[in-house]
Formats: structure tokens, sequence, C-alpha cells
């Protein structure tokens, strides 16, 4: 399973150019390491892309309407988020010395070269690979520290205009959308007036509840069923009456084989 895991370089093209984006995805079928899980045409939504899917690497054009790619690279870092590694491609080369002050794996010009470009995949590879190996090797992180003055036995949520009180162990999983805080129970499902996630789960028995994805805070006593996913990665089905499934992060998915020693 680990072998499976360093196998490809999970890859999001990010250009406001459709052809530009079609070329390089052209060009990357002749490296088999490479698998392009996404695209992004502007900036702001290659921030989306990498929060959501957790990119090994990103081909990030420098300019683009909206925000630029090193504005990108300074909002996952200012998020605090998972930040993969950057290839910038631009027609510009006065651009290079910003990208490696942001720590980008490489810089490269359009138009893009083969074999420059075969360049950069080969280093992607070694210095990818090797980090996966790494955190392969390292132990699983421990969950955080309890905070038994903040826990909460009980949570109010709104459902159809009622204020209901959950037992805590009766929630199955909570998720965010749209700024908005939904707590899905055994029975019944309504919306949080906690304003983050974080807020609720710093409130909740840290042994219990899990952060699996930045969307989503499950308790580990009610998953149901593990599904094996892309690239290595797993679902979690959950055990309320839609049989919820719900993503478990990149991140997040060796703690998960060290839990259910999978």
């Amino acid at each position: 399973m680990q072998a499976r895991a360093v196998a490809t370089i999970s890859t999001l093209l990010a250009d406001d150019e459709p052809l530009a984006t079609d070329e390089l995805s052209f060009l990357l079928k002749e490296f088999p390491e490479i698998e392009i899980i996404g695209t992004a045409a502007n900036g702001i939504e290659a921030v989306e892309k990498v929060l959501d899917l957790e990119p090994d690497l990103v081909f990030l054009d420098v300019q683009m309407p909206g925000l630029d790619g090193l504005g990108v690279i300074r909002s996952l870092h200012e998020q605090g988020a998972h930040v993969p590694y950057f290839v910038l491609a631009t027609a510009f080369d006065e651009y290079a010395v910003p990208a490696f002050q942001y720590e980008a794996l490489d810089y490269i010009l359009k138009p893009i070269d083969r074999e420059r470009l075969k360049l950069t995949v080969e280093r992607a590879q070694r210095i990818i690979f090797e980090r996966q190996k790494a955190e392969a090797a390292a132990p699983a992180p421990e969950p955080p520290a309890a905070k038994p003055a903040l826990q909460r036995t009980k949570v109010l949520v709104k459902s159809a205009g009622r204020n209901l009180i959950v037992d805590a162990q009766d929630i199955v999983y909570a998720t965010i959308d749209d700024g908005l805080i939904t707590v899905v129970s055994a029975q019944f499902e309504g919306i949080s007036n906690y304003r983050t996630i974080e807020e609720l789960q710093s409130n909740l028995d840290p042994e219990t509840f899990w952060r699996v994805h930045r969307s989503y805070l499950v308790n580990i006593n009610r998953i149901r069923e593990v599904i094996p996913w892309f690239k290595s990665s797993y679902q979690l089905r959950m055990d309320d009456k839609k049989a919820s499934e719900i993503p478990v992060s990149r991140v997040q998915t060796k703690r998960l084989r060290a839990l259910l020693k999978l």
C-alpha cells in the first residue's frame, strides 16, 4: 500500500489560458509519474483546488487575473494550509528571483520546452518521493491534548425552526459550507451556532472527534466503513441515515491507517 502511495505525483495545473493548460497537460502525458487531478483557471480557483485536492505538485502561471501565482502561494501560507511544491510558469524571466524567494521547486519559461520539462519532473519526483518516504517512516501524530474544562456533552442545533439539544456522543459528523456548520446526528441534522469547525472541535472530546478534512469533523465511533479511494486515499461511510461518505485528506490518511491498522 505504501508503494502505491509514492508511485505517482498528484498534480494541479493553474493557468488562465486554456490553450496553455491543454499544452502542458499534453506534454505531461509523457511522464507516467505525473497524475493530473485538476485544473484551475485563475488564482482564486487555484487556492480552492489546492485546499480541496491537496496535490503534491502545482504548475502555476505567474500572471493570472484576481490573484497571481505568487499571491496563491502567499495565501496558502497565510491560511496555514497544506502547501504543495510549486513550479512557476511564465513567459517573462523577471519573476525568477521572487519565485525562489517563495521557495518554488522550479521556474520554467513559456513556451515550455520538452527537455526542460523533463528536468523539472525529474527534480519534482526526487524531492517529493523523498519527502513521502520520510513521512511514511515517521510515527503517526498524537491527537491534541484534551481540554476538560472546555469539553461539552451537549450541543445546540437549529432544525426546522426549533432549538434542539444533541448529545455529543450522538453527533455523527459536522461539516462547514459557505460559513455555516451543519451538525449531523443519528436522528436529525441542523445548523450550529459555532462559527468555525475549529471552534466546535475545541469544545468536544479530542479523543472522539477527528478533523479528517478541512471541511469535516467526524465522530470516530460512528464510522461505519472505510472505502478505498483514488491514489491510496480513503473515504469514510458514516453511521447516519444517509450513510454519508466523507473524504479523508491526504494529510490525515496516515493517521487513519494507524488508527484502524489498515
